[in-house]
């Protein structure tokens, strides 16, 4: 379905729970979320509705996010009845890798096609500090897991952060020179209770390309996507660059989220949210589901406001709306 903007929307992001083992300084307040009731969030049943009505809308691609997505319970199977939807075409998950290790084989045996996993840096002190008591050894035995299973193309996402992990541009990029993987680097962004913070440790792409001047534009194979590639010479990976702040991507944006609350979401970076969850649980037929998909489509703005004047940060953490 196009909205009104003749941008074809093929793409849905949904959290299936805002709750997490970690507690990311970008991401959530340190004393983390309030735990939702159980009513209060959608059943795996539902997500599975929605699925359905937006694939009949001519979405085709899901991504799988959280909180982190592999502590909600009966994810495996969800991920498995998604797979077997013919119209189906990539199904990913974004995670924090912590339990990779332990569940990378049943994942790729249920239909998982690849994973995005968050690693914002490769020292062990200072990624406790980041993640607030995550264990590095975890995620890289989880990275290691997702090789074997064959969860390919694995892209790591790096959010940089001034005086935390900026100086680790060159190590991340060096990994990309003896395997095929894909380095991400993310601007960070305004959101929620961490909106101010971000503003203070901000760190422009610009200073990766100031640090790796070696790197060699790509010709982009999906304009969609929200990562403008690079290589440096030899290298057997790749380099993104995600930039929604010094250099938006909107133009051609092809996704909506929905939240593990039940909430359509058509842009990152707006309050605007469509509850779906209440037609879920009085009319639940599949074309009342598909016109509130619809009302979210159409409801897309052309761009965010992140550069205006009169900007203000959404309200929700960054947890609760999906990464």
């Amino acid at each position: 379905m196009k909205d009104r903007r003749k941008r074809d929307i093929n793409y849905l992001r949904i959290s299936v729970t805002d709750l997490c083992n970690l507690r990311c300084q970008y991401c959530m307040p340190e004393e983390g979320v309030v735990k939702k009731r159980h009513e209060d969030l959608l059943t795996l049943e539902e997500i599975y509705q929605v699925v359905e009505a937006c694939v009949a809308l001519g979405i085709h691609k899901i991504r799988i996010t959280g909180g982190e997505p592999l502590i909600r319970k009966g994810i495996i199977g969800l991920i498995e009845r998604i797979s077997q939807i013919e119209a189906i075409q990539d199904l990913a998950m974004t995670t924090n890798g912590i339990l990779l290790k332990k569940y990378a084989k049943d994942l790729k045996k249920a239909g998982l096609n690849r994973v995005n996993i968050s690693l914002d840096s490769l020292d062990e002190e200072k990624y406790r500090r980041i993640t607030r008591g995550g264990n590095l050894k975890e995620v890289l035995q989880g990275i290691e897991a997702a090789k074997e299973e064959g969860l390919f193309p694995i892209k790591l996402n790096v959010v940089l952060i001034d005086e935390l992990n900026s100086d680790e541009i060159l190590d991340f990029a060096m990994w990309t020179m003896e395997e095929p993987i894909e380095i991400r680097f993310i601007e960070l962004m305004p959101i929620g209770q961490a909106a101010s913070w971000a503003k203070n440790n901000f760190v422009s792409n610009e200073f990766v390309k100031m640090k790796l001047k070696e790197l060699i534009p790509l010709e982009p194979e999906d304009r969609s996507s929200p990562a403008r590639y690079y290589k440096l010479p030899g290298a057997k990976g790749k380099i993104g660059l995600i930039n929604p702040i010094s250099s938006h991507f909107c133009m051609y944006c092809n996704r909506i989220r929905m939240t593990a609350d039940g909430k359509l979401k058509p842009c990152l970076h707006s309050n605007q949210e469509i509850d779906i969850k209440q037609i879920l649980r009085t009319e639940g037929t599949p074309s009342s589901i598909e016109n509130v998909i619809k009302e979210a489509i159409l409801l897309k703005p052309m761009q965010h406001t992140l550069n205006e004047r009169d900007h203000e940060p959404i309200i929700r953490d960054m947890i609760q709306i999906g990464g």
